[in-house]
Order: structure tokens, then sequence, then C-alpha cells
């Protein structure tokens, strides 16, 4: 896990939460704008866990591997399923759907980080 990758991830799942939480209150429905930021939390995501497996198949080791596997997995699902269920919400909250979309996948990165940092037993 690089660190300015997980910067850029967390900078993009911010955005991702701030434009979710603007458009909920300001009563709209989700636009081209939110797509587009979640589309670019979604490749930064995909790039972290390429580079990650590539570590991992270089040897690199883990304390708790099934389950940083888990969560990086996991974090890769939330912003497809985000998008897809905000698009499918008809009311102001689908905004506050990818809102929550982002916040857990910057909380699921933040999680990632620490059992990446993690020393072996």
């Amino acid at each position: 896990m690089t660190g300015p990758l997980v910067a850029a991830c967390t900078a993009a799942a911010v955005l991702v939460v701030v434009l979710g939480v603007t458009s909920t209150l300001l009563r709209r429905r989700t636009g081209l704008v939110h797509l587009a930021a979640a589309g670019l939390l979604e490749v930064l995501l995909l790039v972290q866990a390429g580079v990650a497996i590539a570590a991992l198949a270089a040897g690199h080791r883990l304390a708790e591997t099934a389950t940083f596997l888990g969560y990086l997995a996991g974090v890769v699902l939330v912003p497809v399923a985000g998008v897809l269920w905000s698009r499918n919400e008809r009311s102001r909250w689908a905004g506050a759907v990818l809102a929550v979309a982002g916040a857990v996948a910057g909380v699921m990165l933040g999680r990632l980080v620490q059992l990446w940092d993690a020393p072996l037993a």
C-alpha cells in the first residue's frame, strides 16, 4: 500500500461524501459529477488493489492476510454498489446513499492500511 495512492483514494472518498451530502441538502438527485467522482474512486481503489496484490505475490507478508483480502475485495465493491443503489433511488436521498458509500470506502481503506502496517507476530 503506497502512501500517495492511499491519500488519493481518501481524497476521492471525501469528494464523493461531500458531493452526496451537498446534493441531499439541496434536494437534488445524483448526476454526472457524482458518477465521475465515484468512478475516480473506483479506479483508484482498483489500482491500489492491484498494487497490494502484486506486493503480496512478491512475498510481502501480513499478520492477517485473509482479513486483508476480505477488506480489499469489499472496498472495491462498495462504490459500485453505492452508484447502483443511488441511480435506482428516485428521491433526494440518492446523494445520501452515495455519501454513505464514500464514507464506508474511506473507513475500509483506513482499516486496510492498519492491516498492512500491522507487525508480524
